[in-house]
């Protein structure tokens, strides 16, 4: 029989960073990542993505010279302001991240999932830090800020925490290509096994930004695939 102090300590909340960081970014939080595809969908129509090589290259891209860059450099900065209970500076960044999309699909993919990232790890993971943003700010974040934001006031360090977050941005994004393409199951895992070294490359380019005015894309393709999927015919998701 197991003791009830084992018991009650099983029971309690969970008190490990790490655990905490899985659950965020599991495929079974309930933001809603499964119905975007980050312009995916669209570069699947074009021929852009077409099988696994093009996949990894195209996602390449996407984290060095796109929305990785921009959402690592917000996710690094919000973290150390969140840690550092700087919230003039965090609310600064928030706002920046919420106009930093270049189209409204864009836009859309980041608002909902940050805002329903909040809201459910305000009653799973409670924080008075993460009630107290979403009363300044109502409940609308960037999804970096937002993960950023959990992470700092639960402890999780920012190197672990920003390169889990460009892993299961990344993950999802593949995910949609399994779909769209579509492509098997075993071509998607080997894209994420070979993004690996993409995935470690974004997080120490934003770890080392200082200023979110460094800060850019040369990706025109992937905005282009964005404004274009708002008028596509058949649609499976909303970015």
């Amino acid at each position: 029989m197991v003791p009830c102090t084992k018991i009650a300590m099983a029971s309690g909340p969970a008190r490990d960073p790490l655990y905490r960081l899985l659950a965020w970014l599991s495929p079974a939080y309930p933001i809603g990542a499964f119905s975007y595809s980050h312009g995916v969908e669209t570069a699947v129509e074009a021929g852009f993505i077409k099988d696994r090589g093009t996949l990894v290259t195209w996602l390449e891209s996407v984290l060095l010279q796109g929305t990785g860059t921009v959402d690592g450099a917000l996710f690094a900065m919000a973290w150390r302001a969140a840690d550092a209970g700087d919230w003039t500076s965090f609310d600064a960044i928030a706002e920046r991240a919420a106009a930093w999309r270049g189209t409204s699909e864009m836009a859309l993919e980041s608002r909902q999932q940050g805002g329903s990232f909040l809201s459910i790890t305000r009653t799973a993971w409670p924080h008075p830090s993460l009630d107290a943003v979403h009363e300044r700010l109502s409940g609308e974040l960037a999804l970096a800020v937002a993960v950023a934001l959990a992470a700092a006031v639960h402890g999780v360090v920012l190197d672990l925490a920003l390169q889990g977050y460009l892993h299961a941005f990344t993950a999802n994004l593949i995910s949609a290509a399994v779909r769209a393409v579509p492509l098997g199951q075993s071509d998607g895992q080997i894209a994420l096994a070979t993004l690996e070294p993409a995935v470690r490359r974004a997080t120490e380019a934003a770890l080392a930004v200082t200023s979110l005015d460094e800060v850019g894309t040369a990706t025109p393709l992937l905005d282009w695939c964005s404004l274009s999927h708002e008028t596509q015919y058949t649609r499976l998701f909303r970015s």
